[in-house]
């Protein structure tokens, strides 16, 4: 059967609204997706059609933009974010995980929110999306990775600052993310047998403790452990020698520290294609990688390359489910 995404509209001020109508349109049949969200904030000239049921998408998509209708407490004006739709925003999340976890979607595709906007609106309590949908599937832990077809990456800390890095990044946390990972490649990407190579926390991984002690002390001990696990690991490694063409070919996915070390070489070598993928749930979720675009957003302009491949990626991840 084949059954539809389920996209999440994301900050309804921001080009998500008019990226999901672009990437129906390079997508129709290919890859049927169900919108959810209020269609006051889709652009005007939408060939809209509303569902009740997400599977009613998959013909629906042929002829228009099938959108499973979810009433937001105000209209919304491109660039300029209203507290007032905060509660909306977060009440489509909770929608979408839950028609996946009911069988009634493949998986779930999230457009871009705004935290600062749900924090003002709705008092929204977590750091983003990724904690966020751990809660609701009632998890301890995720992984975010980054995808393209030339790097995966996952940053072991995340919405943190760099200063808490350090007292963050724990042994125990590194083991959770690598074998979160680990798993994720083999049920998500088919990938039996993954490859994981691991940077350093420091400039050159420490060189020998010259700049820090923490690959000696205890990442370079842990990774040793973990290769007696059956894990095909390497590291720890230098992060500005890991991410040239010949090193990207060596490994499957590379396990960074932080969340910079790891998104600036993603972004860097493929911006307009990469995906986020939160590891750790018992559903598929995707997510374009990029943010809300205040300063684009109404003006048409937006690139939905990175929602097309996010939704590509949902459907393909949710059929190997």
């Amino acid at each position: 059967m084949n059954m539809p995404v389920a996209l999440c509209c994301g900050e309804p001020a921001g080009i998500g609204p008019e990226l999901a109508v672009k990437a129906w349109q390079d997508l129709r049949t290919d890859c049927p997706f169900v919108w959810i969200g209020d269609p006051r904030h889709l652009p005007a000239d939408t060939p809209i059609i509303e569902v009740t049921d997400p599977m009613q998408a998959v013909a629906a998509c042929r002829d228009g933009f099938p959108v499973l209708v979810h009433d937001f407490a105000a209209p919304t004006t491109p660039g300029h974010p209203d507290p007032a739709n905060a509660a909306g925003v977060i009440s489509v999340i909770k929608r979408g995980v839950a028609l996946v976890q009911q069988g009634a979607a493949a998986a779930l595709c999230t457009a871009p929110i705004h935290k600062k906007a749900l924090i003002d609106g709705a008092g929204f309590p977590y750091p983003g999306h990724t904690e966020f949908l751990g809660a609701l599937a009632g998890v301890d832990r995720v992984v975010m990775m980054l995808v393209s077809d030339q790097l995966r990456v996952v940053p072991t800390t995340i919405h943190i600052a760099l200063s808490e890095v350090p007292c963050a990044l724990t042994p125990d946390l590194l083991r959770e993310t690598i074998t979160i990972t680990a798993q994720g490649l083999r049920d998500m990407f088919g990938i039996a047998f993954p490859r994981l190579a691991v940077t350093g926390l420091n400039p050159h991984a420490g060189e020998g403790g010259a700049m820090g002690r923490e690959e000696l002390d205890w990442i370079a001990p842990l990774l040793v452990d973990m290769q007696s696990d059956s894990y095909t690991l390497t590291g720890p490694h230098p992060a500005d020698t890991l991410f040239h063409a010949a090193a990207r070919a060596r490994y499957d996915v590379a396990i960074a520290m932080y969340h910079d070390q790891a998104l600036i070489p993603i972004k860097t070598l493929d911006f307009d294609r990469g995906v986020n993928v939160t590891l750790g749930l018992p559903f598929v979720r995707t997510s374009p990688d990029h943010g809300t675009a205040f300063d684009i957003a109404g003006q048409g302009i937006a690139n939905p390359t990175s929602l097309v491949e996010a939704l590509k990626l949902a459907q393909k991840a949710g059929r190997r489910e």
